[in-house]
């Protein structure tokens, strides 16, 4: 269904050594890992109030929510692939994030505790 078609191109923060593997090889890495067959990918759209709010509130947001996806990684249950989609898509989207993993069930459960995130309830 072409509505269901999502688009978007890798990114850099900053303060990547190697952009090459930051931007190329570890998404690719990551989505061909034959040990993390499933995947659940989302697109994701800020509401104008999130860039109304000052960098450090927008920091400290942005951390509460980085923080949930990190303990998950640490723990094996999953890794993210995220892609800027800004004016790429019929939907005006700002991300496309994928969340690949060993198991369904950690995936989803790590939407679920995302979707209760500063993030996610108030600038989603």
């Amino acid at each position: 269904k072409p509505e269901l078609t999502m688009l978007g191109r890798t990114y850099a923060l900053g303060y990547e050594d190697d952009l090459e593997r930051a931007l190329l090889d570890r998404p690719r890495e990551k989505v061909c890992n034959p040990a993390m067959p499933w995947a659940i990918w989302y697109p994701l759209r800020r509401a104008g109030s999130f860039e109304q709010l000052s960098a450090q509130e927008q920091r400290t947001i942005l951390m509460e929510h980085g923080g949930i996806g990190m303990a998950y990684g640490r723990a094996g249950y999953g890794t993210d692939i995220r892609l800027m989609c800004h004016g790429l898509d019929k939907n005006d989207n700002d991300f496309v994030v994928g969340l690949v993993g060993p198991d369904l069930y950690p995936l989803s459960s790590i939407v679920q505790r995302m979707r209760k995130t500063k993030q996610t309830s108030l600038h989603l």
